[in-house]
């Protein structure tokens, strides 16, 4: 099997601004174009500008690198961190060929690159180029491993005749989750809601080159199947399942654990249950990820995730007044005054998957924990993993939300990783800690 291409939706707009370095084919028109460049709509679909002329197509146009071990391309102000907190714009390099698609009243622009290309910006995106090899290596095999496992699910799900349903409303209950529901000209987006993909913009080091290398190919696997991989910043000392997060599928190699050597805990541990949830998310327990290693952080987090540093545990406070305002704005429905938000059920990692708002109009219960995390933050709240304080004071109310962790907390974390690495952890303890009964595998 050779080393296949793919699709990353890096954005769309009226207007995109990119420059070509090195000669590039306009494949529809057979001309060579480079330098500066426009695509925008027209009424006939995409119109083109370079060098002084203009090309126009209906639906879609390739724009394939001549040399394409020389040529690299630039698109100005691409945003990244999307409904997140460091969310900016950035002008960003990358290698490869260039898709643009017609797209409503846009033009979305797709890189068409090969996995392994794509990967030593996913690995330098994600986390610092000084991380080490095994940690990067690890990465390496879980973010291919993912990839490649979207890109099949993608092509089951075209080929299925009942719609991929990822949301589910009543009177009582809004459940949705977010995964495959919007992304149908590319196989995965640039952004963190599939994997961080920025191009050559950041620094590629030896050492990730090294581990894309000596793990070219190898996926995880598990009954015949290449692994859905999933990874987030910090689990905040317990793992979560998938189907609490994702669609209801049971992976068994996607388990619930602690987050340390021992891998057990007691059996009455049970952080399903609110008490015990509560005195664990109010605790400090021993855990990979809970660290303040300056030198192991650094690793893990980029610059504008270096604005984050109360992952492990956090606080966050609203007055009746401005929850109520916020809830409404972000769920677009109007519960009135919020009186109470009541934690329905838990995952083993301690994360709402299901809270009732209560509201002097409205009570519904929402899930599962992205939407949950959407709708009690101006971006996202870090988890569900968190406990409510509700205090009445003088006809007012005032809710804290202590919580624990940093993303969904499904397969690898990506903190606990790091710190296991830097322990010296080879790549495969780190992969059979985080993914149970898994195995590796080399595709090509």
């Amino acid at each position: 099997m050779n080393i296949p291409d793919i699709k990353v939706g890096i954005m769309a707009g009226e207007r995109i601004l990119f420059k070509l370095e090195g000669e590039f084919l306009l494949e529809n028109f057979s001309v060579i174009i480079t330098g500066l460049c426009k695509a925008e709509r027209s009424d006939i679909g995409i119109r083109i500008e370079s060098s002084g002329k203009e090309f126009h197509c209906h639906d879609s146009i390739l724009i394939r690198p001549v040399n394409p071990s020389l040529a690299r391309f630039c698109i100005s102000e691409v945003l990244i961190g999307i409904n997140f907190h460091w969310e900016r714009r950035e002008d960003q390099i990358f290698k490869g060929s260039i898709a643009l698609i017609s797209d409503l009243d846009k033009v979305q622009l797709i890189n068409v690159i090969d996995i392994e290309e794509y990967l030593l910006s996913v690995i330098s995106s994600e986390m610092n180029a000084t991380s080490s090899l095994e940690f990067l290596k690890a990465h390496a095999v879980i973010s291919r491993s993912w990839l490649i496992a979207q890109i099949r699910k993608n092509q089951l799900l075209h080929n299925q005749l009942n719609k991929y349903n990822s949301s589910f409303r009543d009177n009582e209950e809004l459940i949705c989750w977010y995964d495959r529901e919007d992304h149908r000209d590319f196989d995965v987006c640039a952004d963190d809601h599939c994997q961080r993909y920025q191009g050559i913009s950041r620094s590629t080091s030896p050492v990730i080159l090294k581990a894309v290398k000596e793990t070219m190919g190898k996926v995880l696997h598990y009954n015949g199947t290449i692994c859905d991989a999933r990874f987030s910043k910090c689990c905040g000392g317990r793992t979560e399942l998938f189907e609490n997060t994702w669609e209801p599928v049971t992976h068994p190699y996607l388990q619930t654990f602690p987050d340390k050597d021992s891998g057990f805990e007691m059996i009455d541990s049970d952080l399903t249950n609110e008490k015990k949830a509560q005195d664990w998310i109010l605790s400090s327990p021993e855990a990979f990820c809970n660290t303040s290693d300056k030198n192991v952080l650094k690793q893990v987090l980029n610059d504008y995730d270096l604005e984050t540093n109360d992952f492990f545990r956090w606080k966050i406070s609203y007055s009746q007044h401005q929850i109520s305002k916020l809830i409404h704005k972000k769920s677009g429905l109007n519960f009135g005054s919020i009186l109470d938000l009541v934690p329905i059920k838990r995952g083993p990692s301690g994360r709402i998957i299901k809270l009732k708002i209560v509201g002097t109009l409205k009570t519904l219960t929402i899930g599962k924990e992205l939407e949950i995390r959407k709708v009690l933050s101006e971006t996202h709240l870090y988890s569900s993993a968190f406990i409510i304080d509700k205090i009445e004071k003088n006809g007012n109310i005032l809710f804290t939300i202590s919580g624990a962790g940093w993303g969904h907390g499904v397969g690898l974390c990506q903190i606990g990783a790091a710190v296991m690495g830097d322990r010296g952890y080879s790549f495969s303890e780190i992969l059979s800690h985080y993914f149970r009964d898994a195995t590796l595998k080399k595709i090509y």
